[in-house]
């Protein structure tokens, strides 16, 4: 199965906290799936790290890099027919980056980990990954 992880779920998997509920935790750690973060989700991580939205103790080019090598999660890059399909999605979400994870989600056929409710009015599978 392939997995597509919610910027947040992923942070929250690479973080202090461990806010990310068993469910999501045991999936990453799995060596038997395929898990992706999308560079949906690295451009929202740098634009927000910009902002003082998030903190993290290196610049994100540094950090998401090496995380993914630590956990074995791949990058997804956005194509044209993700972006494309944005256009075609209700308006259920309005952040352009959860938009964008959607879209790839649907293209690909992938499962999303998430803890945002909002996911759960597309056609996508999600798994709960919230407390």
């Amino acid at each position: 199965m392939k997995y597509l992880l919610d910027t947040m779920v992923w942070l929250w998997s690479v973080g202090p906290s461990r806010t990310i509920g068993a469910a999501g935790l045991e999936i990453i750690a799995s060596s038997e799936q395929d898990i992706y973060l999308s560079a949906a989700s690295s451009w929202e991580i740098a634009i927000k790290t910009r902002l003082g939205k998030f903190q993290l103790p290196e610049p994100p080019g540094q950090y998401v890099r090496k995380r993914l090598v630590e956990q074995g999660i791949r990058s997804l890059p956005i194509n044209l027919n993700h972006s494309l399909l944005v256009y075609d999605l209700p308006s259920h979400h309005a952040d352009p980056f959860d938009r964008m994870i959607i879209a790839q989600a649907m293209v690909e056929g992938m499962t999303v980990l998430t803890s945002d409710r909002a996911f759960e009015k597309y056609p996508i599978d999600v798994v709960w990954c919230g407390k």
